[in-house]
C-alpha cells in the first residue's frame, strides 16, 4: 500500500511539473500583447499557477512532516520497549509473508 501511495504521489509530481511547464510554455508563446483581454488572461493565468505551485509546495511540506513525525514516534517507542518492537516488527513479517506466499 506505501508502495501505491509512493507511486501516485510520484505520478502526480510528475503531472503536476508537466502541467506547470506546458502552461509556462503557453504563457509566454501565444497571444496578442497588445489585447488588453491577453493581458487579464495572462495575468489571471500566472497567478493561478502561482497559488497551486505554493499549495503543492506546501502540502508537500507537510506530508514530509508528518512522515517524519511518525518515524520519531516509532523510533522513540521501539527504543523504549524493544521486545515489543521486535514482536510487532516479527508479526508483521509473518503476515507479510503468508500474504505474498498466497498468491
Amino acid at each position: 500500500m506505501v508502495n501505491q501511495t509512493n507511486q501516485f504521489e510520484t505520478g502526480l509530481d510528475d503531472d503536476i511539473a508537466l502541467l506547470t511547464e506546458t502552461l509556462e510554455e503557453v504563457l509566454k508563446s501565444s497571444g496578442d500583447p497588445a489585447d488588453q483581454k491577453y493581458i487579464e488572461l495572462k495575468s489571471k493565468a500566472e497567478q493561478a499557477l502561482h497559488d497551486v505551485k505554493s499549495r503543492v509546495s506546501q502540502a508537500s511540506d507537510s506530508y514530509y512532516y508528518r512522515a517524519k513525525q511518525a518515524a520519531y514516534r516509532a523510533d522513540d517507542y521501539v527504543h523504549e520497549k524493544p521486545w515489543q518492537g521486535v514482536g510487532i516488527g516479527a508479526t508483521a513479517g509473518l503476515v507479510l509473508g503468508l500474504l505474498l506466499a498466497s498468491r
